[in-house]
């Protein structure tokens, strides 16, 4: 759908008003509305994100949207796929020596917004946390990386958060 407001640069709407997207720092959510701003001095049109689970909105300029890592909620087979496959996979062990590498490739795997990467850094940080202790960098990524999954499990699967929680540490485990 192209948008063509006023003095509006052309754009291409990528996602329509009620679509489930993940935005990768809080999780799933839906787009509310797409609404004209003026950011900066520059009149502009702007997702506004309904995130529930934070019970907070977000605006995003539609063209910042695939750099910030916003996508579509997964289809019920991928997320199969990725459940099924979750301890597949090695662990690099690097992960094990060098924290300042494994921050800084996990916040990148982060930010991707990639459902995939965000599996690995649950799987590996879950992994490394079975032989040493995780540091304060380490927990809280593994922990906001569940919590954009869990989010996503929710939502795909119709699931309470304690329910998807469960599902994802029963995943976990085998």
């Amino acid at each position: 759908m192209i948008y063509l407001r006023g003095t509006l640069k052309v754009g291409v709407m990528m996602f329509n008003v009620g679509d489930k997207i993940v935005y990768p720092v809080y999780g799933a959510c839906f787009i509310e509305a797409v609404e004209e701003k003026e950011i900066l001095g520059e009149r502009k049109l702007c997702y506004i994100l309904n995130i529930p689970r934070e019970k907070l909105q977000v605006m995003i300029p539609m063209d910042k949207a695939v750099k910030i890592g916003m996508r579509q909620i997964v289809n019920p087979e991928i997320l199969e796929n990725i459940l099924s496959d979750f301890n597949l996979g090695n662990t690099d062990p690097i992960i094990f020596e060098n924290q300042r590498w494994c921050k800084d490739i996990n916040k990148k795997k982060f930010k991707s917004g990639d459902i995939y990467k965000g599996a690995e850094i649950i799987r590996d940080l879950t992994r490394k946390g079975q032989i040493n202790k995780l540091g304060a960098d380490d927990v809280n990524m593994l922990n906001s990386a569940r919590h954009v999954f869990v989010s996503e499990i929710m939502e795909v699967k119709g699931l309470k958060e304690e329910q998807a929680v469960n599902l994802l540490d029963e995943v976990l485990k085998s």
